[in-house]
Parts: structure tokens; sequence; C-alpha cells
């Protein structure tokens, strides 16, 4: 995941400018707009007045983590937070409810660090996946609007050294969003997500992604939560060196008792031009390794799910669709779990990409039915900010 090698984050945002951002942005916020948000992140000489001032201020924070904390513990409305355009190298962390961040533009207002789950932390371990992630969401009733998500670990140069080379980080894996336990009820609108191993953990709770930018190459969107994503761009990025399969979309961990995993509707599933003609599969299962009273071993009841409906797909996607995953059975021997053993499904996709066979498993008429956003999120039907 991570690094856009040799260029600064806002440049490798405007590469990657997905095709429903908004255009254009102001350089400041007026006094009346201010006056929506409970705090404001940047520089108070950018709030133009507009009018009378018949009210003070938000309070103004430095740091986004600043304003993240000054939230209340727990609070009965949204705790808004408006971060005003430009680059905020921070990893942040949310625990508190009901908060909401809105920036000015996802091509104006960037959240960006750079770490990977091999990097040694302050307690001497290395950090693991998990703990690479730019923004950790560990809370309940969260918005996020109008930002650009980044782990900018430099994974294409890494990437490029042979297996063999001692200079090679073994785990690359650097996650720039992570939706956490006890996370639930997570919207997630007009932002964008890059990075390239494990760009987007979703591990908990409900959550939706609308109108979103996803850029990545192996994993890159993967976890055990219900996500939903609608009206988005996927977009797989280039590798260091050539790798057959080139990468792998989503590495669901769904438990085999939750109905749904990730759920994509009306997206698009586009391509870095360096990415060759099918080579990267729509999904793989993942097994996470787990501690249980016998042992520690692949979870057996993580039984994956994704499903595609009404989506267009480049033809970057593989012929056979799905893809399998390995993990570490009981004995310690290496299983293979294949995606005809997962729960991967198809429906009205269209696209070169986007092709019939039998191993790619097309839901019926009726069984399409059931993936609504009102009967995957359930009773949670979010509101805009």
């Amino acid at each position: 995941m991570g690094g856009f090698v040799s260029r600064s984050p806002l440049k490798v945002f405007i590469l990657f400018l997905p095709f429903y951002l908004m255009t254009s942005c102001t350089s400041g916020i007026s006094f009346n707009y201010a006056k929506k948000f409970d705090v404001i992140v940047g520089n108070i000489d950018k709030i133009k007045p507009s009018g009378k001032k018949l009210a003070p201020l938000p309070a103004v924070y430095a740091t986004v983590q600043e304003a993240i904390d000054a939230a209340p513990e727990e609070s009965p409305t949204p705790f808004r937070i408006y971060i005003s355009p430009g680059i905020y190298t921070e990893k942040l962390i949310i625990t508190k409810n009901n908060v909401q961040l809105k920036g000015a533009s996802a091509s104006s207002t960037h959240i960006v660090f750079n770490d990977h789950a091999g990097k040694i932390g302050a307690d001497g371990k290395p950090l693991t996946t998990a703990g690479s992630a730019t923004l950790r969401i560990q809370a309940k009733d969260i918005v996020i609007e109008n930002l650009t998500i980044e782990n900018n670990f430099d994974y294409l140069v890494n990437d490029k050294l042979p297996d063999e080379n001692p200079a090679r980080i073994k785990d690359p894996q650097a996650v720039a969003l992570f939706l956490d336990a006890p996370s639930d009820r997570t919207l997630i609108r007009n932002l964008t997500i890059l990075g390239y191993q494990d760009s987007l953990f979703v591990d908990s709770g409900r959550s939706w992604f609308d109108k979103v930018f996803i850029a990545g190459n192996v994993d890159y969107i993967f976890g055990s939560g219900n996500a939903l994503f609608t009206n988005s761009e996927i977009k797989t990025l280039a590798r260091g060196k050539i790798k057959d399969p080139h990468g792998f979309i989503t590495a669901p961990s769904t438990q085999i008792t939750a109905p749904y995993g990730f759920t994509f509707l009306n997206c698009r599933l586009t391509r870095d031009k360096t990415v060759p003609d099918n080579s990267v599969a729509l999904g793989r299962p993942w097994h996470p390794t787990r501690d249980f009273t016998d042992g520690r071993y692949a979870d057996p009841y993580a039984v994956g799910k994704s499903v595609f409906i009404n989506s267009w797909m480049d033809s970057h996607i593989t012929n056979m669709g799905w893809y399998s995953m390995g993990g570490t059975q009981k004995d310690g021997t290496r299983k293979i779990f294949l995606p005809e053993d997962a729960r991967f499904f198809e429906y009205k996709n269209k696209g070169p990409g986007a092709t019939t066979r039998n191993n790619r498993r097309v839901l019926t008429h009726s069984e399409a039915e059931l993936y609504t956003q009102y009967k995957i999120l359930v009773d949670w039907q979010p509101n805009d900010i």
C-alpha cells in the first residue's frame, strides 16, 4: 500500500483524481459557514467575515487530532469539525462517538502519514497491519466527508526489490483508513483513500462508502465488516515489478453468520495504464490467523463475502474473476482456501472485465433484490452532515 514515490501528496492526489469529485473550492471559509461547525482546523486568518458578527467563532486548532480530542466524551448531537484546505501530516485516531470530519474538498484537504506493518514502533515491536493506519476509527456514528486520506509508504520502491534482497521490507502492508471495533454506522462520502497494499481495512460494524475513490493493488479493501460501496471508483494501481496475478481488489474475512460483507453497487473498477489485461482478481478469501482454545490457526468461520452489482469493470479483471488464498492450519501446515468455498457473487455487471463463466457465480434476480441500501444497513439510514 502506501507511497507515491518522489511525488508530493497533493500531486499524487491530482494524478488519481476521481471522476466524480468537486472541481472547485474556496481558499477560506465564510463566517456564516464557520458557525455550522463546533471547531475548525486551520488558520483563523482564512475565515472571511460575511455580514455582522453576531456570535463568536468556533475554536480553531492547529492539528486535526487536537480538534478530535476536543470532542465531548458523550454527545447526543454530532460534534462537527471543519478542516481547512491543506496537507496535514498526522496519524489520527477517533475514539469518541458522534464525531464528524468535513474538509473543504478531497482535492484540497489531505491527511497523510507514512507507516507500514513491519516498522518498529515505540514499544520495540512491529506496528502490524492495524498499527500502520493513517486514520483509525474506534467509535460509532462517525461521518467523514470531502477529504483525502493517504498512507504514503514507499511501496513501489520496496516492491521492486528482489525477494532475497536484505533491504526488502517483508511486511509492507500500509493502511490509509481502518474501521476498527467497536465502529458501527460509519458514513464516508466524497472521500479519496490512497494506498497500495491494504489501503482500506473495514473490520467492524456497518459502513457506507458513497462517491468515494479507493486506490491500491493488493487486497486493498479487506476485513470482516459490513461495507456498502455506492457510485464509487475502485482503481488498481501499478506494481514495482511484474507479478502474476497483479493484484486483488477485495480480501473479505466476513464471519459465516453475517449476511453481508462487501457490497458494490453502481461502481467503476478502473486501473492504472501499467496494469495488464486479465491480471486482477475481484477478491480472494481471507481467513485471518486467530487464537482459539485448541491452538492458533486460520479462522474457519471467516467465510468471506464480496458482491458486485450493476458495476462497470475494465479488462484488467481476470477471466476467472476470483482467486484463492492461503492460511495456516491447526497442525501448522498451509491450506489453500478456494474462491468457490467463499461467498463471491456478481449480478448485471458491464464492461470488458465483466465476462460470463461458470466459475463466476451470478445472483438470481430474486437474490439480487436482497442487496439494497435499506436491507444491507438494516435500521441505520444515515443523514448528510
